[in-house]
């Protein structure tokens, strides 16, 4: 398979993102490619009122996306006059991406094209702790996998990497990670001198929460906010149509939100965030303090399916404190739908009552019933797959669309 050099097709210099130049083709390309690969084949008609521009701006924006290979038109459309309309779609088999998940104890990564469906994956353990340097070791002999696979067609753009923490992206340095143990770690530079990928790093939420919007719970929607729940707790922001990440790239860290000012101490430092009562730890640490002596999530979920009261009672009170994050979600940003996923999203059955109740009883108004809650499971493939739609993004411009 080839691999894109640094001519760097999509204006990507490694290791440092670039933002999108201020032109109307520049600022307009990624929403009207996001339109296309969630509502297409479209005419140039049907995508200039869907995207409320004039045909003249689509033209003038879709013209280099098909120059460039990212979009090709299929077939036509009759709309009963005049000439059928050619249909534009986007040409997934002709680039693919990489994506890689790096989690406190594996690496896994995806090859996908550029509907982001996934061609193969592949998944290396850690098995020194946290160590940044073998976390990125098998980052690397992850994407020579997938770049050998047997399976694998069309020329690699680049490579994505989302994991959990604060990250830099301009620099794609790991400012702070308290579920990964990481303090001012460069991930993207190392990375890409080791493949030859143009890379591209940022939050595994925010990564996750763009797959979202293109490919998920909120494709038809403008406005959602994307929650996770499992080792952690992660919060993405979807507002308007663009993913909003703050200042500095910390906006949406939900989990570090204080709630019990004498409470256990966090991965990050201070006191009662609500990681450290609505994550997997807090589960069983809910449980060893009734007496229990389950060490493992799995099995808690196991012991509470089977009717263990201490299990059960242990993700009640996880439900009840995520619960409370829901409704600080909703109060702060009233948005029109929560995307509850993560790891644990499967486990919703055991936590889920506790946690509508809560958020129904502290949701300001009708900031609640305003907001619809959708429930998405997550496995590690799924977040290896937003990280990949890193790239897409990149690909295209700077903005989710």
């Amino acid at each position: 398979m080839v691999v894109a050099s640094e001519r760097i097709r999509f204006g990507l210099a490694a290791p440092v993102r670039v933002q999108a130049a201020g032109s109307i083709a520049d600022a307009t390309q990624t929403q009207l490619f996001a339109e296309i690969l969630t509502a297409g084949p479209l005419s140039r008609t049907e995508l200039a009122r869907r995207a409320d521009l004039s045909q003249s701006t689509v033209t003038k924006v879709v013209n280099p996306l098909i120059e460039a290979g990212y979009v090709v038109e299929v077939g036509a459309k009759s709309s009963g006059m005049g000439r059928p309309h050619r249909l534009l779609r986007v040409a997934a088999d002709r680039y693919a991406v990489i994506g890689v998940k790096i989690a406190p104890g594996s690496v896994t990564g995806v090859l996908a094209d550029l509907e982001a469906r996934v061609l193969a994956h592949r998944t290396r353990p850690l098995t020194a702790g946290h160590d940044p340097a073998e976390a990125l070791d098998a980052a690397v002999a992850v994407v020579r996998e997938l770049v050998d696979d047997p399976t694998a067609h069309g020329e690699v753009l680049g490579l994505g990497v989302g994991l959990g923490g604060h990250v830099d992206t301009a620099s794609g340095r790991v400012a702070h990670s308290g579920v990964l143990g990481w303090d001012n770690v460069q991930v993207a530079e190392p990375l890409a001198a080791a493949t030859g990928l143009p890379t591209v790093v940022d939050n595994d939420v925010n990564a996750l929460a763009i797959a979202e919007r293109w490919f998920g719970a909120g494709r038809d929607i403008d406005s959602f906010v994307l929650v996770t729940t499992g080792p952690g707790v992660g919060c993405g922001l979807l507002l308007g149509g663009q993913l909003y990440a703050g200042s500095t790239g910390l906006a949406g860290e939900l989990g570090h939100i204080p709630l019990q000012a004498n409470g256990v101490v966090c991965d990050c430092g201070n006191r009662g965030c609500l990681e450290t009562v609505a994550s997997d730890r807090a589960v069983l640490r809910e449980i060893a303090a009734h007496g229990g002596s389950i060490t493992d999530i799995g099995e808690a979920i196991t012991a509470a399916r089977s009717g263990d009261e201490r299990a059960l009672a242990a993700f009640e009170t996880m439900g009840t404190a995520l619960g409370l994050g829901l409704a600080t979600v909703c109060n702060l940003f009233n948005p029109q739908r929560i995307v509850l996923t993560g790891e644990r999203a499967s486990a919703y059955d055991l936590f889920g009552s506790a946690c509508e109740k809560s958020w129904r009883e502290h949701a300001f108004s009708t900031a609640a019933q305003d907001c619809e809650l959708v429930v998405d499971e997550a496995d590690d493939l799924m977040w290896a797959r937003g990280a990949g739609c890193l790239v897409i993004r990149e690909a295209v411009g700077a903005s989710v669309g």
